[in-house]
């Protein structure tokens, strides 16, 4: 990775942040470093021309070694059919993915669930971004506090189930799991 040193052997990273925090450069850097074909899947949606832009963005930031696969709702199964012992998939990310289901009123543990069978049964190496949303202000809608607890519930699903967890702030990588062995004396 492109200035930090993390030497860590994983097959499924979980990488955590804020917006624009790095998480999504942080990913493409570990995959990219992987020597395996990198594969994008991504979940967005063009909606707006705000949500074109982004797309367009992460697009250019990306060279010709990448291929895309475009999965807004069936995260799983784009998960299982791109996976290989030779490729590594990122995913990007866990959070419009959960807005998607949430939106199109899908039966929200039942995605979960299917989707945790993918992430855990995958055939190769797996890195998946989704935002931290927790440590801000409390959204002002039932809808956006629902988002903010399922998206708690998801990252919490995730990081569990992942060997590696990379928290990204201000374009820094920390890594939370594996957890760093605490041994505090107090005298």
């Amino acid at each position: 990775m492109a200035g930090h040193n993390l030497a860590l052997s994983s097959r499924r990273v979980l990488i955590l942040g804020g917006a624009r925090s790095g998480k999504s450069r942080t990913a493409q850097e570990l995959a990219e470093a992987s020597g395996l074909e990198p594969i994008y899947v991504a979940t967005a949606q063009a909606w707006d021309d705000e949500m074109r832009e982004r797309i367009a963005h992460h697009r250019a930031a990306r060279d010709g070694r990448w291929r895309t696969h475009e999965e807004p709702i069936h995260l799983a199964d784009a998960i299982r059919s791109q996976t290989s012992a030779s490729r590594i998939v990122l995913v990007d990310c866990l959070t419009l993915w959960l807005s998607n289901i949430m939106l199109a009123e899908r039966d929200l543990e039942s995605a979960m669930a299917v989707l945790d069978k993918a992430v855990v049964g995958t055939a190769g190496s797996l890195v998946l971004v989704s935002n931290e949303v927790g440590q801000g202000i409390v959204p002002d809608t039932p809808l956006g506090r629902a988002f903010r607890d399922e998206q708690g519930r998801l990252n919490q699903r995730m990081a569990a189930l992942c060997d590696t967890v990379i928290l990204v702030a201000a374009g820094c990588p920390l890594v939370i799991k594996p957890a760093p062995v605490l041994n505090v004396t107090f005298s």
